[in-house]
């Protein structure tokens, strides 16, 4: 017996798996001649590897080894024909390592999203500090105008979610966060020098809102890097961190707006992006880089490699690409108009306790619904957010109907919960519908898609606001998409269970097709020396 085959009585070797000597004609030129080792003690058997340059044989060679005669064309497992060795791990793969460097990795990525959504979702209270500094009385548009400033910022964080996953793609995600928050510190730190409401569309809505989006996408992106068991528990903590801060940033804002004014309260919340800038070196990437992406230049510019079509080509992440943005024309309209509408319904100074309640509710919702969601299969995650659109949308058209604060603190408490679902299992569901390796893009895109529905809402609410004197119209029309997309979403899970019996049929139609193709007595093989054929499970040392 040698290393890679059989020993045959006049000492030739017969590679396990091998053709004998009449089928030896059209074999490659490297495996046609072999010298007996009577003629040369030195020359060893033949093998697709190579042999020390040195000539000494390894203490590895040296042991016996077990040999398993196969039937042709059978392979084990990580084997190749061209080389007796293992071959070296793919790309994919590889296995997260759940835990260690990706606990400080979840952590930046937490701060990522409470910077950012934290100062977003606390925008009601700077809304009303923007009519009061910049705000003219004879404007009959003034609330349309001023929620402007807040639905673009909080718009392009969307829309440029395609852009931001190319580069993320191409540079890696350290760097596409770092740069994103050094954009968004200089935002808000050029919004504070404004003094008219028109510039700061550009400094807060453009510039700020562009800088988060740089910033907030890569921190969903290397999650994937370190987790993937505990991806859903991971990801409920990470957003947990927007809840974090609305509650903390109202209370900040309702504190420090009337006594440094406007202008200082920016400053400060441009050292929340500071912070976020150095958070952003930590972002290690784990999952190997395909070298061939990188061999040329020209290969960065195909079309295709910055453009991910093919996730386009999956039916269920196409109708979940249209669910959601048409769930989401009125989900923004309580973060910038519930303030106002309480200080001119309830006449009260403590409005700031409802977005406290969204997040703290909301927060609960990130951390609860997130581990539910590892515990369910597939694409059945989307029955969460079903459940999620359709709470939301009752509850917002519940808040004209609060006759009481009381109210107001139970629909708020409820609206949290499930925002905190729907934001929890985003990452998930992607994953589950278009792969780890296309999860990228297909975030990117969908969140683009989501811009025009959270821009265009809140401005809508306030124009109804200015025309009719009362929020109660826009609250109750911001209620109608949640369901409406809840009811499209609803066909996914079973379209996806359609195609998962159509691949099962198709694989069973094909084993089918195999075994009535194949040898009975191929899996016999005749063995010189033992004068019978043995199985392929017969082995020998």
């Amino acid at each position: 017996m040698t290393e890679n085959g059989l020993k045959t009585e006049d000492g030739s070797t017969l590679a396990a798996g091998a053709p004998g000597p009449e089928d030896k004609e059209g074999e490659e030129e490297e495996e046609e001649e072999e010298e007996s080792p009577g003629t040369n003690p030195s020359a060893q058997p033949l093998t697709h590897s190579k042999e020390p340059l040195n000539g000494e044989v390894t203490a590895a060679e040296s042991e016996p080894r077990l040999c398993v005669v196969l039937g042709e064309g059978d392979q084990q497992p990580g084997d190749t024909p061209s080389s007796s060795s293992a071959a070296p791990a793919h790309k994919g793969d590889f296995v997260p390592p759940e835990g260690g460097w990706g606990w400080v990795v979840m952590f930046a990525s937490m701060w990522c999203n409470g910077s950012v959504f934290g100062i977003q979702n606390a925008f009601g209270l700077l809304f009303m500090s923007l009519l009061e500094n910049f705000g003219n009385p004879d404007d009959h548009h003034l609330q349309f105008k001023t929620a402007w400033v807040g639905s673009v910022s909080m718009g392009m964080i969307f829309f440029c979610s395609p852009i931001v996953s190319i580069f993320t793609d191409l540079y890696g995600c350290r760097k596409t966060a770092t740069v994103g928050a050094a954009i968004a510190f200089i935002g808000l730190i050029a919004s504070s020098f404004v003094k008219s409401l028109g510039p700061m569309y550009f400094t807060y809505g453009i510039v700020f809102g562009c800088g988060s989006s740089f910033a907030y996408q890569p921190s969903l992106v290397i999650l994937g890097h370190y987790f993937k068991q505990r991806l859903g528990l991971v990801n409920g903590i990470v957003t947990a961190g927007s809840s974090v801060f609305t509650i903390v940033l109202p209370l900040l804002l309702k504190q420090l707006l009337p006594k440094i004014g406007l202008s200082h309260m920016l400053r400060v919340l441009s050292a929340f992006m500071f912070v976020l800038f150095l958070v952003g070196f930590t972002y290690k990437p784990l999952i190997p880089v395909n070298n061939s992406s990188k061999s040329s230049s020209k290969q960065k510019l195909n079309i295709k490699k910055l453009f991910n079509v093919k996730i386009w080509k999956f039916l269920a992440y196409r109708i979940w690409a249209f669910g959601i943005p048409t769930a989401l024309f009125g989900y923004f309209v309580p973060y910038v108009h519930l303030m106002k509408h309480v200080k001119e319904t309830f006449n009260l100074e403590n409005e700031e306790v409802l977005l406290m309640c969204i997040g703290i509710s909301s927060g609960i919702g990130r951390l609860l619904f997130g581990r539910v969601a590892d515990y369910l299969p597939g694409s059945n995650k989307v029955f969460l957010q079903v459940a999620s659109f359709c709470v939301i949308g009752l509850m917002s058209m519940m808040i004209p109907l609060c006759q009481g604060f009381s109210g107001l603190v139970a629909v708020c408490l409820f609206m949290g919960l499930f925002d905190g679902c729907f934001i929890s299992i985003m990452a998930p569901i992607a994953f589950e519908l278009v792969g780890s390796e296309n999860v990228s893009q297909a975030i990117g895109f969908l969140l683009g898609l989501m811009s025009i529905p959270m821009t265009s809402g809140p401005p809508i609410a306030g124009y109804l606001r200015d025309s009719l004197g009362t929020y109660d119209l826009a609250f109750y029309l911001a209620g109608v998409p949640p369901m409406i997309g809840g009811a499209i979403l609803c066909t996914i899970p079973w379209i996806q269970y359609k195609k998962l019996k159509k691949q099962e049929k198709q694989k069973k139609e094909a084993g089918e097709i195999a075994t009535k193709m194949l040898d009975p007595d191929s899996k016999n093989m005749f063995v010189p020396g033992s004068g019978e054929p043995q199985k392929e499970c017969a082995s020998s040392v």
